[in-house]
C-alpha cells in the first residue's frame, strides 16, 4: 500500500475533529434598545476553545471604516483608548469577569453616543486556527420621550352613571420599541389594583376582579388613536371610588426568536379621585381562598369579605355559606346550604354538615364586622367544589325585630384537584422452609405505601388449603399492635403461631410443629388505616401478598374409616348400636402412638348442612361431649373402634348417620403429637317400623275415652235439664206427705 494513500484517512480525521470542535464567540442577539441614562450589561462567552480553562476578552466599539475603538480588556489594562478612559477610569464603562469563559461589558449609565456596534474579541489559544475568534452587537440608546397626559372630564357621578377618564400619551418614534398602557385603581390604604392593560402586542389583558364586568360591556378601552387610551366605566358603583392610574410603558423584543419581552421604560400618572355618591345601602362581596388545598386531607379556609359597604348604620350584616358539585356556569347547577350567621350571630348548620360542624372539622365564623371566614380542617374528596357566599344586611325595625333590606352573592371560587390514590404494595418471602412433619415455617411480609399520611397498618395471616381455594384467617395484628387469634382455635397448638412486626414495614409470621393438616399456601392480606379529625382510625386502602407454600411430603400411615350398623329399621323403644372403625392400610416403620378425635353426625332432612354440630364427640384423650338432646352414649371398645348407642329411639332418630375421625400421631423424634387430615365415613340410614296394632291402639285408645266423656256428659246434661224444667212448671203441686200416708191407709 502507497504511504501517501494511508495517511489521507488520518488527515481527514484530525481535519473533521478540528472542524467540529472549532471556537465559538457568542454575543446576544441584537439589536439591543436601552433608554439613555440606564444601566446596560452586555454578556459574552466562548466555547469549543483549546488551552487553558481561563480566556481573556476584549470590547471594542467599531466606527466607521471598520475602525476599532478598544475599550476594555481583561489581560491588558493598557488596551482602552485615550479618549474613553475617563469613563473607564471613573467605572462609568467596566467589564466583569463572569467565569472562566464569560465576560460582561458594563455601562453605568449610557448615553446617546453609545448606540453603535460592538465587538468581543478573544485572543487564539488553539493549537489550530478554527472557529470564530470575535462576535459583534448592535447597542441602541433612545431618549427618554415618553409622556403620560392626565384628563378627567367629570370626577363625582352618582351611582348608575357613567365615568369617562382619559389618558394620552406621547413618544419619539423608534422602530424597534413596543408601547403598552395600565388603567389601575387604588382604594385608601390597599395596594393598587390592575383594570386592564392594553398592549405590547395589541391585546387586552383584564383584572381578575374585572372579567365579568369587562364581559358584561361594563368597562371598555376606549381608542380613539393618536396616543390616547381612554377608560369608560358604565353603570358606577361605590366600589369605582379611588385614585385611578394611568401606567405607560415601552417594550423591546429579545431573544432568538424575539419571543420575550422586556421592559426599558415606564411612565406613571395619577389620574385622580373619583367619587360615586351612592342612592341606597351599598357593599361589591368578594370570596377569596385563603387556603387553597393541593391534596386530600389539607386544609382550606375561604374568606367572604364585604367591601364599599355604606349606608348601614345601625344595621347588622349575616352570610350563608354554599356548595355545588358542579363547575360554576353550569345550568343544571344545584346549590347545597352549609352553614349560616344570621343576625344575632347564631349558627344555624345544614343537616348534611351538622356532624362536622359539631365535631370541629368545619368552622363558620366571623372574623371581623365585615369578614366571614368559613375552614375545613381536612378537606375530601368530595368536598371539591364550587363555593360561594351570600351576605344578608338586615335593619332595625319600630318593633325591636329586623328586616332583610339586601343579599348580595359573591362570585363562585373553585376548590379543585387531582386526588391521590392510595396505592399498596405487599411482598412476601419465604424465611424457614418447613421440610418435615414438625418443623417450623417462617414467612417475612414487606408493606410498601404511597399516597397515605400517617398510616397504620394491620395483618391477617391467611391460608387456603388449595391454591385458589376457600382462605382461612389464622391469626391478625391490629393497626393499634393488638394480637388475635381469628380461626385457630385448636386448644393444644394456641401456641404455635406467631405475628410480630420485625421493622416499620415488615412482618413475620412463624408455624410452629408444622403438621400434615398445615400444608397449603400462606399469604398476608394487609389494609392501611388513617386517622380522621377526630382521630379515629378509616379504612384506606388493602392488598393481598404472594402466596408461599408449605408442601413437606406426608411419610406417615394411611387411614381408612369405615361405619357399622347392627340393624336399620327398629322399633320405638329400642336401643341401635353403630360402630366407627378406623383401619391403618399403609403403616410406616417409624410410626409411633396414635390416637383418635372422633364425631357422630345425624344428617336428617332439617339439618342437611355443612356447619352441622356433632351428636356426641370424643377427643383423643377420651373426653365425650354430647351436644344433641337425644339419649345417646358413645364408648370405645378398642384402640380402632368408636360405638354409638341410641337409646330408646323415637320418630326424631330417623335419618342418615355418619363419623369422622382426626388422627394423631406421635413423633418419636420430637415427642409432639401431629395433626392428620380429617376422615368421614359412609352414611348408613335408621328408620322405625311399627306394627298393625302399635299403629292402632293408640287411635283406638283415644277414641274410646273420646266416646265415654261424650256418654257422661250427655247422662249429666239431661239430668240437669230434667230437674230444672220439673220445678218449675206451675201446673204441677207437690202432694204433701201426710196425705200421701192416709191415702196409703185408705
Amino acid at each position: 500500500m502507497d504511504k501517501g494513500t494511508g495517511l489521507r484517512p488520518v488527515i481527514l480525521i484530525i481535519a473533521l475533529v478540528s472542524f467540529c470542535e472549532a471556537r465559538v464567540v457568542k454575543v446576544p442577539v441584537g439589536p439591543l434598545v436601552h433608554v439613555e441614562g440606564q444601566a446596560v450589561s452586555i454578556r459574552c462567552d466562548v466555547s469549543d476553545y483549546e488551552g487553558p480553562r481561563d480566556q481573556d476578552f476584549e470590547w471594542s466599539l467599531i466606527l466607521a471604516g471598520d475602525k476599532l475603538l478598544p475599550l476594555v480588556s481583561t489581560f491588558d489594562s493598557s488596551f482602552v483608548d485615550s479618549s474613553m478612559r475617563d469613563r473607564v477610569n471613573s467605572g462609568d464603562i467596566s467589564y466583569k469577569k463572569l467565569e472562566d469563559a464569560a465576560v460582561e461589558l458594563k455601562f453605568k449609565k449610557v448615553r446617546a453616543t453609545d448606540s453603535g456596534v460592538y465587538r468581543c474579541s478573544t485572543p487564539s489559544t488553539d493549537s489550530v486556527i478554527s472557529g470564530n475568534y470575535y462576535a459583534d452587537l448592535e447597542l441602541k440608546v433612545i431618549g427618554d420621550s415618553l409622556k403620560v397626559a392626565p384628563a378627567i372630564p367629570k370626577s363625582a357621578v352618582s351611582e348608575g352613571e357613567s365615568v369617562e377618564l382619559q389618558c394620552s400619551t406621547t413618544r419619539g418614534f423608534t422602530a424597534h420599541t413596543f408601547l403598552s398602557v395600565t388603567w389601575s385603581i387604588r382604594k385608601g390604604s390597599s395596594p393598587v389594583e390592575e383594570i386592564f392593560t392594553f398592549g405590547p402586542d395589541d391585546k387586552i389583558k383584564v383584572g381578575r376582579n374585572y372579567t365579568q364586568r369587562y364581559t358584561d360591556s361594563g368597562l371598555q378601552l376606549d381608542l380613539r388613536g393618536g396616543g390616547f387610551y381612554g377608560l369608560v366605566l358604565k353603570r358606577a358603583k361605590p366600589s369605582d371610588q379611588g385614585e385611578y392610574v394611568c401606567t405607560a410603558q415601552e417594550w423591546v423584543r429579545q431573544g432568538e426568536e424575539g419571543k420575550n419581552w422586556r421592559k426599558i421604560l415606564e411612565k406613571s400618572e395619577e389620574m385622580g379621585k373619583v367619587v360615586v355618591t351612592p342612592t341606597d345601602l351599598q357593599f361589591k362581596v368578594t370570596l377569596t381562598p385563603f387556603l387553597n388545598p393541593q391534596s386530600t386531607s389539607e386544609p382550606t379556609e375561604l374568606r367572604c369579605e364585604v367591601v364599599d359597604l355604606l349606608h348601614l348604620q345601625d344595621g347588622r350584616l349575616g352570610v350563608t355559606w354554599s356548595y355545588s358539585t358542579n363547575t360554576p356556569g353550569d345550568v343544571s347547577q344545584k346549590k347545597i346550604t352549609i352553614a349560616s350567621l344570621n343576625e344575632q350571630g347564631a349558627l344555624i348548620a345544614d343537616s348534611q354538615y351538622q356532624q362536622r360542624l359539631d365535631s370541629g372539622d368545619i368552622a363558620a365564623t366571623r372574623r371581623e364586622s365585615n369578614i366571614f371566614i368559613l375552614r375545613m380542617l381536612q378537606t375530601r374528596d368530595a368536598d371539591m367544589g364550587s363555593y360561594s357566599c351570600v351576605v344578608t344586611a338586615w335593619k332595625p325595625t319600630q318593633r325591636s325585630g329586623w328586616e332583610k333590606v339586601k343579599e348580595v352573592q359573591s362570585a363562585p371560587v373553585t376548590i379543585q384537584w387531582t386526588p391521590k390514590i392510595p396505592v399498596l404494595q405487599v411482598v412476601a418471602h419465604r424465611v424457614r422452609e418447613a421440610s418435615t412433619g414438625g418443623s417450623t415455617f417462617e414467612m417475612s411480609c414487606r408493606v410498601t405505601g404511597q399516597n397515605l399520611k400517617n398510616p397504620g397498618y394491620s395483618v391477617l395471616i391467611r391460608f387456603e388449603e388449595i391454591l385458589g381455594g376457600k382462605s382461612r384467617k389464622v391469626l391478625s395484628l391490629s393497626q393499634d399492635s393488638v394480637l388475635q387469634l381469628e380461626e385457630w382455635s385448636e386448644p393444644s397448638r394456641i401456641d404455635s403461631v406467631v405475628l410480630e412486626k420485625t421493622g416499620q414495614l415488615e412482618y413475620r409470621f412463624r408455624l410452629y410443629g408444622a403438621q400434615v393438616t398445615d400444608r397449603g399456601f400462606y399469604y398476608c392480606d394487609v389494609t392501611a388505616w388513617t386517622r380522621d379529625q377526630s382521630q379515629d382510625w378509616i379504612k384506606a386502602v388493602s392488598a393481598e401478598s404472594n402466596k408461599i407454600e408449605i408442601a413437606f411430603v406426608h411419610t406417615g400411615p394411611v387411614f381408612n374409616i369405615s361405619i357399622h350398623s347392627e340393624a336399620n329399621n327398629v322399633l320405638p323403644g329400642d336401643t341401635v348400636q353403630m360402630k366407627c372403625i378406623i383401619s391403618i392400610l399403609e403403616a410406616s416403620p417409624n410410626t409411633g402412638d396414635m390416637a383418635f378425635d372422633v364425631r357422630w353426625f345425624q344428617n336428617t332432612n332439617r339439618a342437611v348442612d355443612n356447619g352441622v354440630q356433632p351428636l356426641i364427640s370424643m377427643d383423643r384423650w377420651g373426653v365425650v361431649k354430647k351436644t344433641g338432646s337425644n339419649d345417646t352414649s358413645l364408648e370405645r371398645t378398642d384402640r380402632h373402634t368408636f360405638i354409638l348407642s341410641l337409646h330408646k329411639i323415637q320418630d326424631r332418630d330417623v335419618g342418615e348417620y355418619y363419623c369422622t375421625a382426626t388422627p394423631w400421631l406421635l413423633s418419636p423424634a420430637t415427642g409432639a403429637w401431629n395433626k392428620e387430615k380429617d376422615l368421614t365415613s359412609a352414611s348408613s340410614f335408621l328408620s322405625v317400623k311399627i306394627e298393625l296394632w302399635e299403629s292402632l291402639k293408640m287411635p283406638v285408645g283415644y277414641g274410646l275415652t273420646a266416646a265415654v266423656i261424650a256418654g257422661l256428659l250427655s247422662v249429666l246434661l239431661g239430668l240437669a235439664v230434667a230437674h230444672c224444667c220439673f220445678s218449675r212448671n206451675p201446673m204441677h203441686t207437690p202432694r204433701p206427705r201426710n196425705k200421701l200416708m192416709d191415702l196409703e191407709m185408705d
